[in-house]
């Protein structure tokens, strides 16, 4: 099925993440939390490796060559779009957020939008839809889900 040479390695560690090494190149990068399909596959080609390489193939240099490309996208020639944290508030710079430190950039942004009583924030701290959709019959979780009928007299 897939090759196994005396270096192939069943699971390979990047970026706090374990990748499968029988997977494709970009199909193993979708584990790591803050890269969707269009960046693995620019990533993958940006730092010059085949798309239908598998994962357990990769030496320790290759590997160390894609982490430095998924920490810093833009500097090796990715566009600017694919990135996840344009324009970052505190710095002002594009950058790309990967694993745990997305998931606290997130958490950080909600809560300052709670904080400023934003419309957002309120619509976060209160548990209902944020980006404009409706509420009338969807989005019901941990509430009553019932139809009221008037009393017969």
């Amino acid at each position: 099925m897939k090759t196994k040479a005396a270096d192939f390695r069943y699971i390979i560690r990047m970026i706090g993440t374990d990748i499968d090494g029988l997977k494709k190149l970009p199909i193993g990068l979708l584990k790591i939390k803050g890269i969707n399909n269009r960046l693995a596959d620019a990533i993958v080609k940006v730092a010059g490796f085949d798309l239908g390489m598998s994962v357990g193939n990769l030496t320790d240099a290759e590997i160390k060559k894609l982490e430095d490309v998924i920490k810093e996208p833009s500097k090796f020639g990715v566009p600017v779009w694919l990135l996840n944290r344009r324009k970052d508030l505190e710095t002002g710079k594009d950058l790309h957020l990967t694993g745990p430190d997305l998931t606290l950039s997130t958490r950080a942004g909600i809560k300052l939008m709670v904080e400023s009583r934003s419309w957002k924030g309120v619509r976060h701290s209160l548990g209902l839809k944020v980006r404009g959709q409706k509420t009338r019959t969807t989005g019901r979780k941990g509430r009553v889900v019932g139809v009221r009928r008037k009393r017969a007299r």
